[in-house]
């Protein structure tokens, strides 16, 4: 299915999106084209170490009223915020879910293909499936590629509807905003499950990213099985005989095969 692009409106100097509260306004206006059933999409964890990547959706319908009162990007939100605003956000839309690809489904597949995968796993919580889905960027990870591979695995979950994407979705959609607050309390609070069973790592405080203590764990303890073994990490043994704490690697959190991602 091809996916259209919406641009963030340009702002003028000096201006920031980031100070316009998110709103429907875009949502009605697909709604309006013909797309009754709307979902918002976002993913938290790209960047990690460690742990899964997650995928928040959120499906609305011409029902549905303005978002609850300071649902925003998640990243703009303290952590107490964000937990307070789950059950409203839940509430508040018509079907929700959060689905994770884990760190060995990103060595095998790659960090886009287990974007999909977790987008697949959330939409298969929804009531019904999306007449669109918004996704927060520029690029559609969440459409089939024409080579399933993996993805054969999935024939029981839905099929991927129409996909528009549009930057900066999550500072200006409702819907999508308040799917990252919904992936993002998620996968913290698992990651904060994790880290009890690998202290030495502080999950509970930096999520699987990295962090300087998390970092300077790798480096003296090597990586565990939750971490991404396929991304250049401190402490892995490399190709020229280096020993776990002094590997070489010209940046942190660096996928072997995909470059760089948030």
């Amino acid at each position: 299915m091809t996916s259209s692009v919406i641009s963030a409106r340009r702002a003028g100097p000096g201006s920031r999106v980031v100070n316009k509260r998110p709103s429907l306004r875009v949502e009605r206006a697909l709604q309006r084209d013909g797309a009754s059933l709307l979902a918002g999409m976002d993913e938290v964890g790209r960047g990690a170490l460690a742990g899964p990547v997650s995928v928040g959706v959120v499906l609305i319908d011409a029902s549905s009223r303005s978002a609850p009162t300071g649902v925003k990007d998640s990243k703009l939100l303290s952590g107490p915020r964000r937990k307070e605003l789950v059950p409203r956000i839940r509430r508040w839309c018509r079907s929700h879910g959060v689905g994770h690809a884990s760190a060995a489904e990103i060595d095998e597949i790659g960090i886009m293909s287990a974007l999909r995968l977790a987008g697949l796993r959330a939409l298969a919580q929804l009531d019904t499936v999306p007449d669109l889905i918004i996704l927060d960027g520029n690029h559609d990870w969440l459409t089939a590629p024409e080579d399933v591979g993996l993805f054969a695995m999935t024939g029981d979950g839905p099929t991927t509807p129409p996909v528009t994407t549009m930057i900066k979705a999550d500072l200006k959609c409702s819907s999508v905003a308040a799917a990252s607050v919904l992936a993002k309390v998620t996968r913290d609070d698992l990651m904060v499950e994790l880290g009890g069973e690998h202290p030495a790592y502080n999950w509970g405080e930096n999520k699987g990213y990295s962090a300087p203590d998390h970092l300077e764990a790798l480096r003296v303890h090597g990586p565990c099985v939750l971490h991404r073994r396929s991304w250049r990490l401190p402490g892995v043994m490399v190709e020229d005989g280096c020993a776990p704490g002094v590997a070489e690697a010209p940046e942190h959190g660096v996928p072997l095969d995909e470059g760089l991602v948030r």
